[in-house]
């Protein structure tokens, strides 16, 4: 490879990605959820591992907002008893 061709490549970003996102909504704003229920435990399930650590936004698709709450509603099923705090 000559010397001439490193520094063209180098100016080029590696895997394509252009930094424009495609705009999905999380499970709660899709469903116009306003309030996560503490009580609803089937769905607070779902965003806990196995061993009962809270899934990331990455991970669970969530906006920040609504993870905020999931936080917040996990915390009050944890402190009441509906779901441990570790396995």
């Amino acid at each position: 490879m000559r010397p001439t061709d490193r520094k063209s490549n180098n100016n080029r970003r590696k895997g394509g990605f252009t930094g424009i996102r495609e705009q999905t909504q999380c499970r709660f704003c899709r469903g116009t959820i306003e309030y996560i229920d503490y009580k609803d435990i089937e769905t607070l399930r779902k965003l806990l591992t196995h061993r009962g650590k809270i899934y990331s936004r990455k991970r669970s698709g969530n906006c920040a907002g609504c993870q905020r709450k999931v936080k917040r509603a996990i915390k009050r099923a944890r402190y009441i008893g509906l779901l441990p705090y570790s396995v």
